[in-house]
Formats: structure tokens, C-alpha cells, sequence
């Protein structure tokens, strides 16, 4: 009988030294499996830098009056506290405009339905790009008129709001050098923040500048002011 207790408190105590190695292993690979989520976070977030400013110091979008493809009066006063992307093009351009805006499309999809994110497509053929035909042209894309607004107005005030507000081109071609042989105007997409700084200038023919542009729209609305 007293070597049966023996043999039983012996196997009692493996048990309990088994069951301390146990929770030893079980509390040991807690610990490694921590450490190791913290190393992989660390080593794989993306650390964004903050954009860039363009322009000289202090320079904003300058005020402005257009109307979009439902007829309808946009000012700066619609963009105020938006994020805002900039284009021009002219509805029967043949060159570079379907292409770009085949991928500014690609923009709007991202953003659709976010009322912090415009798009601003003006036209540089105003005489020919007027609101109805503008309208025509959007419902390629089946563009809002709320967030994606084709934009016409007086020619002169759009050729300085490209070139002195978002400081790209946009010209009558009198060189005969473009494609379309009547007007030049930039194939770049601008972003303009919050504030209406200009913090990006993208390649519209450029698929992988087209994705940079995304995340930086996105990189502008987790930015808190």
C-alpha cells in the first residue's frame, strides 16, 4: 500500500512539473509571438512623408468663377475645405484628352460619393465647351455634377486660373505643333488641399503616378489640420 502511494504522489508530481513546462512553453510563445507582431508592424507600416508644396511661399488658388455642365455658377466657395483635383482638356480633343480622363475616371471611382473630394475638369475650347455639350461629354463617365464638374467660362480667365492658380499650361496653339492643332494645354492632374495649396502634380498618362495621386488624396483626408 505504501509503495502504491509512493508510485501515486510520483506520478502527480511529473504531472505538475509537465503542466509548469506547459505554461511555461504556452506563456513563452505568447511572448515571442508578441514581440514578433511588433517587429513585423515596425518594419512593414508605411511612414508617409508630408507633401510637398508647390508654388512660392504663400501661394493659393486664386478665386474664380465658372459654370459646370448642369449651368451651374461654381466659385472657390465650393472648393473651400475640399480636396481637389485639376485637369483641363476640351470635349473634342483627340490626342491626350480621352486617355487622361479615361484615368481621371479611375480617380473619381476611387472617391465616389466622398463629399470631401472634387474633381475639376475645365475646358480650353470654352467657345465650343458649353454646358450642354460638357453635360454630354460627363455622361461618358456618368460623372455627379456635385463632385465631378466639367467647368467652362470666359477663355482668358481659364488660361490665368491654369496658369497662375495651378501653375501648368493652357494655350491656343499657334505654333501647330500639338496634335489637335488648336489648343495646348498640360497633361498633369494638380491636387489641391484643404487650404488650396497645390501639394501634387501627376502625370495624367501615367497609370503609376495615377495610383500616387490616389494615395495621396487619401493621405489628405486622414490629415488632421
Amino acid at each position: 500500500m505504501q509503495s502504491y502511494y509512493k508510485k501515486l504522489l510520483f506520478t502527480f508530481a511529473n504531472v505538475m512539473k509537465n503542466k509548469k513546462i506547459v505554461f511555461f512553453l504556452v506563456g513563452f510563445f505568447i511572448v515571442l509571438s508578441g514581440v514578433f507582431m511588433t517587429y513585423f508592424y515596425n518594419v512593414t507600416r508605411v511612414e508617409h512623408k508630408p507633401l510637398p508644396i508647390y508654388g512660392n511661399p504663400g501661394h493659393r488658388i486664386h478665386p474664380f468663377s465658372f459654370v459646370n455642365q448642369d449651368g451651374l455658377t461654381i466659385t472657390n466657395n465650393n472648393t473651400a475645405g475640399k480636396i481637389v483635383v485639376v485637369e483641363y482638356f476640351f470635349a473634342t480633343c483627340k490626342g491626350i484628352c480621352p486617355k487622361m480622363n479615361e484615368n481621371m475616371n479611375k480617380v473619381y471611382q476611387q472617391f465616389k460619393g466622398n463629399p470631401n473630394v472634387l474633381i475639376l475638369s475645365h475646358t480650353v475650347d470654352p467657345q465650343k465647351d458649353n454646358p450642354q455639350s460638357l453635360k454630354q461629354y460627363s455622361l461618358q463617365y456618368e460623372a455627379d455634377a456635385k463632385q465631378w464638374m466639367f467647368l467652362t467660362g470666359d477663355k482668358k480667365e481659364l488660361y490665368d486660373k491654369a496658369r497662375y492658380s495651378y501653375l501648368i499650361s493652357a494655350q491656343d496653339d499657334t505654333t501647330g505643333v500639338s496634335v489637335d492643332k488648336d489648343f495646348i494645354h498640360d497633361n498633369h492632374f494638380v491636387l489641391v488641399d484643404r487650404h488650396g495649396l497645390i501639394r501634387g502634380m501627376y502625370d495624367g498618362l501615367n497609370i503609376v503616378e495615377i495610383a500616387k495621386l490616389e494615395s495621396d488624396i487619401n493621405q489628405l483626408l486622414q490629415t488632421k489640420d
